[in-house]
């Protein structure tokens, strides 16, 4: 089956294709085993050839060669020659670079499409009327023949410009919703390191109103240092190089959450290693802690990681919620989670349990990205 996108894309490619087939052409007409034994159109009987026949044949050739920049001009002269040609009696090899030039219209001409179908037609017309009138033999059949031939031509190169414009727009719209895809996940790892480092810092700084000198200086060391963890989170999103926290940092991120004063159990079975899973792991949990901040400040919470063999699974607990969440997996953040792991068929679900806590699991397959 013929890929209509790779011939586009060759048809396309200029002189790389039209010169070497121009000078074929040419040449191939000048061989004298192939003399008069080109195309014949009208029934006007052969002639040897002369400096017209020499004329004719390059008419047709040469505005091949530019015929991919000015197809319509490029037509026009290849025409003319095709007429010299054949009511000069010639039938030379030439003939062929007509279809291929009506092939190349139907395939750049963007604007006047109808004009010149039309105009190409009464010039048909006008051309085989002359030929009856000159003595020619061609029946009606051969005439309708040759114009099937040229129709044919043309709705190739239609067809090859509406593969190319179909392209063009499925190339604008795949990227159209790249951009869309990855403004939206920038937006949701924004809203992930933001709200997870402002919501430490404020409880940090909340509860520091209530602390003794000593515990006050330690509180508000924990706060600049999760200001400046904000701040390299930041860095790492804006470059879009880094593409999150692996799994080997949670250790770290439940120690963070320890210090903004909520009590945090931590459990981890299997071994972290490098893959896509890894980042979107942390982001669960860093999303779970951030919420138990939030609405159940105070109340244990217990976070279990466990690497296994193409997965990876997060199950964190917290009991005794204070205050209430809008919606099972409430808050963008989770509901954001949620949409990003179904797209790497994994498993998120999130919501109150009936004794009053609250749940967040999560299965992640490896191998894909975050």
């Amino acid at each position: 089956m013929v890929n209509l996108r790779w011939v586009s894309r060759q048809w396309r490619c200029g002189p790389v294709w039209y010169l070497p087939i121009a000078l074929t052409l040419f040449v191939g007409s000048l061989v004298p085993a192939l003399q008069s034994h080109g195309t014949q159109f009208g029934g006007l009987p052969n002639r040897p050839y002369d400096a017209l026949a020499v004329v004719g044949i390059a008419l047709q050739c040469v505005p091949l060669v530019v015929c991919h920049r000015w197809p319509v001009a490029g037509f026009a002269l290849v025409s003319l020659g095709f007429a010299v040609d054949q009511f000069g009696g010639y039938h030379s090899f030439a003939g062929t670079a007509l279809p291929i030039a009506l092939l190349t219209v139907g395939l750049r001409l963007e604007r006047h499409r109808r004009v010149v179908a039309i105009a190409s037609t009464a010039a048909f017309l006008a051309s085989a009327i002359a030929f009856t009138s000159l003595g020619g033999t061609e029946p009606l059949t051969g005439y309708v023949t040759f114009y099937l031939a040229l129709v044919l031509a043309w709705g190739i190169g239609t067809a090859l410009r509406s593969n190319r414009v179909a392209e063009a727009e499925r190339r604008r719209r795949v990227a159209e919703e790249t951009r869309a895809a990855e403004r939206a996940r920038i937006a949701a790892e924004l809203h992930d390191v933001v709200t997870h480092h402002v919501t430490a810092m404020v409880v940090q700084a909340e509860a520091a109103r209530y602390l003794t000198d000593e515990r006050l200086d330690q509180s508000l060391t924990a706060v600049a240092d999760t200001g400046r963890l904000a701040i390299t989170d930041l860095r790492h999103l804006l470059d879009v190089i880094d593409p999150g926290r692996g799994a080997e940092a949670i250790p770290t991120l439940v120690e963070r959450t320890r210090r903004a004063g909520q009590p945090v159990e931590f459990s981890e079975q299997g071994e972290p290693t490098a893959g896509d899973a890894g980042p979107m792991a942390y982001r669960v949990v860093q999303e779970a802690l951030t919420n138990a901040l939030k609405h159940a400040r105070g109340s244990r919470t217990s976070v279990l990681v466990r690497h296994g063999a193409g997965e990876i699974t997060v199950a964190v607990d917290t009991e005794e919620a204070m205050s209430t969440v809008d919606s099972p997996g409430g808050g963008r953040g989770l509901a954001g989670l949620r949409e990003r792991i179904d797209v790497l068929d994994g498993e998120f679900s999130a919501g109150r349990r009936g004794d009053g806590g609250f749940s967040v699991r999560a299965r992640i397959p490896a191998g894909n990205p975050s």
